[in-house]
């Protein structure tokens, strides 16, 4: 067996322990079954005939659930006597004073009497196996959960429209934005009402990462069919976090194939991004090119009253609910994303109950006193110039060169304005900063920048052509990283 062999097996394993419970995973499959992938069978070896009917009868239907998760198509389990298994149980029933046939002891006393506890509730007549460990069952975000706002108005309204229309709206759907602003909340919420809404559809929802690992792993196997068929024949196709497949040229290729056969059959997608497309610079032109072909909403971090409604909605069904005075106070301190609102939240609830006085705003103040300090950042020019070389590609310190070339001024001012925008310096500490211009240059570029922001312009950099807008919102994308 090939170590490529040996990884698919092996996370067979783990994903047929997670479905069945690990302590019925070690009494049955651990020790006494040999699994192999024989074209489009799942084969398992076993020791005897006792076992091959049992877990034929018991675990045929979770080891095909298993293999249909891990290769991404359906594949028939099918249980077979092995020659080296069948001598060793023997050899050990033989050792431990056995009985013949039945699944031999093993010296863990704990694993004695489940294996004991089993084979005693099959032979009593008319039994039924225990009830299988139950695994958790992820609760999908509703879009009815959502906390509209000025910021993310426009995309609820997009992911909403797709579940009431049943796909008649803009395909492809794409929803951008930085951490913690809602877009899986939105995605998760349009899978959840579309299989509400749509039950004989099948809606496939996956993460780019998943999405690559089930590519690579068909590509191993040679199952790439049946990868595709998996997500070319679905009726709608969800994918969150497709700046995932940015270095990955590969996959990316792949998608965009997938992309073509669901949209060219009248399939709906919808994708998440952590930016605009158009500033995905990993992307290949094919795949950009499609994603601008339907509609492209982005999300803001949440603004003052949005940020309220959020943290209303996380504490109107609590035990421990917080006061209004608490929520505007979080509300008007903290300015992050949803989950660090949600931290305050829970870090509020716990410091009450540990101290065992009453949430007010006295102790609000105590218990997110570090944290409120640690929010409360200092942006430095060095920032500036380091977030707009990341974000443009340039090499550090070009900035504060004499350069005057477009490749290199255009993004000076662009760091002057971002400057002003964000820091205290003055124009003539910012001039001379930035390849030691004087305080009339920086007053220039600033109302330059803000001209083009007013009318709308493009930046050409390189080999793209970006709107001004577009590039700020990246650069404050990396400020904030």
């Amino acid at each position: 067996m090939t170590t490529s062999e040996r990884e698919v097996v092996a996370a067979l394993g783990q994903e047929i322990a997670q479905r069945i419970g690990e302590p019925r995973y070690d009494v049955w499959f651990a020790r006494w079954t040999k699994i192999r992938i024989d074209g489009d069978r799942i084969v398992i070896g076993v020791p005897n005939r006792f076992y091959q009917e049992w877990l034929q009868k018991t675990f045929a239907e979770d080891v095909a659930a298993a293999a249909a998760s891990v290769f991404g198509q359906v594949l028939q389990a099918h249980f077979v006597i092995d020659g080296e298994l069948f001598r060793a149980s023997r050899q050990a029933q033989v050792e431990a004073g056995g009985e013949p046939g039945s699944p031999p002891k093993k010296p863990e006393t704990h694993v004695q009497d489940q294996t004991a506890s089993v084979i005693s509730e099959m032979r009593q007549p008319g039994s039924r196996p225990g009830p299988r460990p139950q695994k958790a069952i992820r609760r999908w975000h509703r879009l009815s959960d959502f906390v509209v706002g000025a910021c993310n108005r426009v995309a609820h309204a997009s992911a909403l429209s797709i579940v009431e229309d049943g796909g008649l709206c803009a395909n492809p759907l794409v929803l951008h934005g930085t951490v913690g602003t809602g877009k899986t909340h939105l995605l998760e919420g349009v899978y959840a009402g579309l299989r509400k809404g749509h039950p004989d559809w099948r809606v496939c929802y996956v993460t780019a990462e998943d999405f690559t690992n089930r590519f690579v792993q068909a590509m191993r196997l040679g199952k790439l069919s049946g990868f595709r068929r998996h997500f070319r024949d679905c009726d709608a196709l969800l994918l969150d976090d497709l700046h995932f497949l940015s270095s990955k040229p590969a996959t990316q290729e792949e998608f965009l194939h997938t992309f073509d056969a669901l949209l060219a059959n009248g399939k709906q997608l919808v994708v998440t991004c952590d930016c605009h497309p158009r500033l995905a610079g990993e992307f290949g032109p094919e795949l950009t090119d499609r994603l601008l072909g339907g509609a492209v909403w982005g999300l803001m971090p949440p603004d003052g009253e949005t940020r309220l409604g959020i943290l209303r909605s996380k504490t109107a069904r609590a035990a421990f609910p917080l006061t209004e005075d608490v929520l505007r106070y979080i509300a008007e301190q903290l300015r992050g994303n949803v989950r660090e609102l949600e931290g305050a939240v829970h870090s509020v609830q716990h410091y009450s109950r540990v101290s065992g006085r009453p949430a007010d705003l006295q102790l609000t103040r105590e218990a997110l006193g570090d944290h409120l300090r640690h929010a409360v950042r200092l942006v430095q020019l060095a920032d500036i110039d380091s977030a707009v070389c990341k974000a443009l590609r340039l090499d550090s310190g070009s900035l504060q060169s004499r350069q005057r070339s477009w490749a290199v001024s255009h993004p000076r001012m662009l760091a002057i304005y971002l400057a002003r925008k964000h820091t205290s310096a003055a124009y003539s500490e910012i001039g001379h900063y930035f390849g030691k211009r004087n305080h009339s240059t920086a007053v220039a570029a600033e109302k330059k920048i803000r001209q083009w922001l007013q009318d709308d312009s493009e930046l050409v950099l390189g080999e793209r052509r970006l709107r001004v807008s577009d590039v700020i919102l990246l650069v404050e994308r990396e400020l904030e990283a």
